[in-house]
């Protein structure tokens, strides 16, 4: 389905005549198609496992309760709703089903119960993708600066687990304006997209609003002052304490202290997740969903997420990710928490 103006993905083109740069057009469309192809079951499957993950954790919360086992439930429940989010991300590409009507439903349900706005979302990340650190980038904010020293970054992620900057987050999921940190610039995301999705994005933030001013009041109809005991700890404190750090980190990880910013295949990163115990954590904490490949998502966002381990392999075989930000999560991790660079070195 072609996109309309205001709705499109565009090709990132930048450095036209380095080999590395044709990454994106370096498949032949044989070699795409089967990899662009969407899988109802493989989505249904992954949202199965994590409200799974949630059940299970909700569970051991109730049946132990309490006990010191109610913190592993929040943790557990905090990293599904990691995983909500990146589903939610998924169906903001129209990746989660064929049906559109489908995947914007079952998408705009899974940000709601995480407090996003999917539509607003599409919008606000159409613009990440078309201007990846560039002035118009909206998640420069995020990101960008990297390293900012030790101190710094920790400092944030402490301040992120103790739910002080929860408000921050939400208000970027509802497309509040971003500052550009170099320009000073202020972004304002609604702004740059079709009349159709602005509106959707106004229409969804009012259900998401509704729904969780409805929701306290579902579980005290409930489960008394009980259920909503239940619902506040297991529910609202792992999303504004555990999620949290999880996204700042994820973010800065497929980001942060990125060298080159003249490309996609270098200012964005592919962190591996397998081969070290570091790796295989990072996979559970901050990368589900195979949300690491994120070379090749801003190089082919039309690739749903359980392709794109095999887009990788294919992109290694004909040498398009030789010089590209493709990493161990261990170095990625020393990158990010490197000492401060210097402002010369910041804005070569």
């Amino acid at each position: 389905m072609q996109a309309r103006a205001g709705e499109e993905f565009r090709e990132d083109l930048r450095r036209p005549g380095a080999r590395n740069a044709e990454a994106r057009r370096i498949l032949t469309p044989a070699e795409l198609a089967p990899l662009t192809q969407l899988s109802s079951w493989r989505s249904s499957l992954a949202i199965a496992q994590t409200l799974g993950l949630i059940a299970a954790a909700i569970a051991l919360a109730v049946l132990t309760w309490p006990s010191p086992w109610l913190l592993v439930s929040i943790v557990a429940i905090g990293i599904a709703q990691h995983g909500l989010f990146i589903l939610a991300h998924e169906a903001a590409h129209y990746r989660l089903f064929a049906n559109r009507e489908a995947n914007d439903w079952v998408g705009r349900a899974l940000g709601m119960s995480g407090g996003l706005s999917m539509c607003t979302y599409r919008v606000t990340h159409r613009l990440h993708h078309n201007n990846l650190y560039t002035e118009e980038d909206p998640d420069t904010a995020i990101h960008g600066g990297y390293p900012r020293g030790q101190g710094y970054l920790l400092n944030k992620l402490a301040r992120d687990l103790v739910g002080l900057n929860a408000w921050k987050t939400f208000a970027y999921f509802f497309g509040a304006p971003a500052i550009n940190a170099d320009t000073n610039r202020e972004i304002r995301p609604l702004d740059d997209t079709s009349p159709e999705l602005r509106a959707a994005a106004r229409a969804d933030r009012v259900w998401v609003v509704a729904f969780h001013a409805a929701a306290p009041l579902i579980a005290l109809a409930v489960g008394g002052w009980h259920g909503l005991l239940l619902y506040a700890v297991l529910w609202l404190v792992p999303l504004v304490t555990v999620l949290q750090p999880i996204l700042r980190l994820r973010a800065i990880c497929e980001h942060g202290a990125a060298e080159d910013l003249s490309s996609p295949l270098t200012a964005a990163r592919t962190n591996r997740t397998t081969g070290s115990a570091g790796n295989l954590l990072a996979r559970v904490f901050l990368f589900p969903h195979h949300v690491n490949y994120h070379v090749e998502h801003h190089l082919y966002p039309a690739v749903p997420h359980y392709h794109l381990p095999a887009l990788h392999r294919l992109l290694l075989q004909k040498g398009a990710l030789q010089s590209a930000e493709v990493r161990d999560f261990a170095e990625t991790w020393r990158r990010v928490f490197a000492p401060r660079r210097s402002s010369r070195a910041a804005n070569a």
